[in-house]
């Protein structure tokens, strides 16, 4: 063979071998824009009124379904074949930290998290009744939460354990609903303060050998508030370690964005150990206009895209005053990074909500 000719072969294969390439990077698909809704299961709704419920988020262009069964993995097994049938993802959505009316926890009051006042919330409640937190840093009730998400974790079929108020009792409400409490929040003030149970005291002073009931100003004590962050870490990556291993992933709904989170409940998602999340961009509650919602979904793309951690805006719809506003928030969470929007909760779904849901899903696709 001469040596034109063998050139000539040679072209000819790294041309079709450059073809080749290019279709086959033609042919991966990107990934889909998702819609979710949060929503709260019913123990003595009927299978088929569940086949009902999923229906009409699945024809409204819904792909996954987040779902509080009270902890009740039996519940939960019961609805998941359901969604299935339906099309629809599942994900098991606990309540974390806050564990109001758990008899096991409350046969037990000193898991409860203490203010700066000596409070426990096991009895006296911040903000609303249903508040009473448990202490993280407390092996006994670190572990009863790790269990109850490892039961969630085992039930097949489910997509993720969804970790919900996985963190402190707020320190500062959103600006939006402290009129309700007819509060004014300047500064940390010490009944919202947690936690200074005993054994967060003492875990605290072996590593830094000072206690933060004598520190002048515990708002400016970085290593106090740092412990408190790597507290709630702790359960986080504990349950990401427990849902693995049933090949499960973990996700949770959390505040806007890293740095409000720890401010606001001590709470800074970008360090964790997570497969997804879902921040809860609700706008109205910091009396911030819809394009917040856009700004608050781009700093929390930003702070995670080094882990390669999901992000799915979570949107509250009570403040739009129309589907096109809803559009315009759907639009801003995608342009600026989200994977995914989700909605509390799935019965504050209108039909205009869900017409337009559908006309938007299919213009992305």
């Amino acid at each position: 063979m001469n040596l034109h000719k063998l050139l000539f072969i040679t072209l000819i294969l790294v041309f079709f071998s450059c073809k080749k390439t290019e279709k086959q990077k033609i042919n991966i698909e990107k990934p889909k824009f998702e819609f979710g809704v949060w929503t709260t299961a019913d123990k003595d709704k009927s299978n088929a009124n569940y086949a009902l419920e999923f229906e009409k988020y699945k024809n409204a262009g819904i792909d996954e379904v987040l779902i509080n069964t009270i902890t009740d993995p039996l519940l939960l097994k019961r609805i998941v074949p359901i969604a299935k049938e339906k099309g629809l993802k599942i994900h098991a959505w606990i309540m974390t930290m806050k564990r109001p009316d758990d008899s096991i926890a409350l046969s037990h009051p000193e898991w409860y998290a203490v203010n700066k006042e000596g409070k426990s919330c096991f009895d006296t409640r911040p903000y609303v009744d249903y508040y009473q937190w448990l202490c993280p840093t407390r092996k006994a009730s670190r572990n009863h939460v790790l269990g109850l998400v490892e039961e969630l974790a085992k039930v097949d079929g489910i997509e993720s354990v969804h970790l919900d108020y996985i963190r402190f009792s707020d320190i500062f409400l959103p600006i939006g609903l402290l009129p309700k409490y007819n509060l004014e929040q300047e500064t940390e003030l010490p009944e919202f303060d947690f936690c200074y149970c005993d054994t967060c005291i003492n875990e605290f002073e072996k590593v830094h050998h000072k206690n933060p009931l004598n520190m002048k100003n515990t708002s400016i004590d970085m290593e106090w508030k740092q412990f408190r962050l790597n507290a709630v870490k702790r359960v986080v990556d504990e349950a990401y370690q427990i849902v693995h291993k049933y090949n499960k992933k973990l996700t949770a709904a959390v505040f806007p964005y890293p740095e409000m989170a720890d401010h606001m409940v001590r709470q800074r998602w970008d360090k964790w150990d997570i497969d997804e999340v879902y921040p809860m961009i609700y706008h109205g509650f910091y009396n911030e206009e819809i394009d917040w919602i856009g700004f608050a979904t781009k700093q929390g793309v930003q702070d995670v895209k080094h882990k390669n951690i999901g992000v799915n805006t979570g949107v509250y719809l009570p403040p739009f005053k129309s589907a096109n506003e809803l559009k315009t928030a759907i639009l801003l969470a995608k342009d600026n990074g989200a994977k995914g929007v989700t909605f509390y909760d799935g019965n504050a779904l209108t039909e205009d909500h869900m017409k337009m849901i559908r006309n938007v899903k299919k213009s992305l696709e």
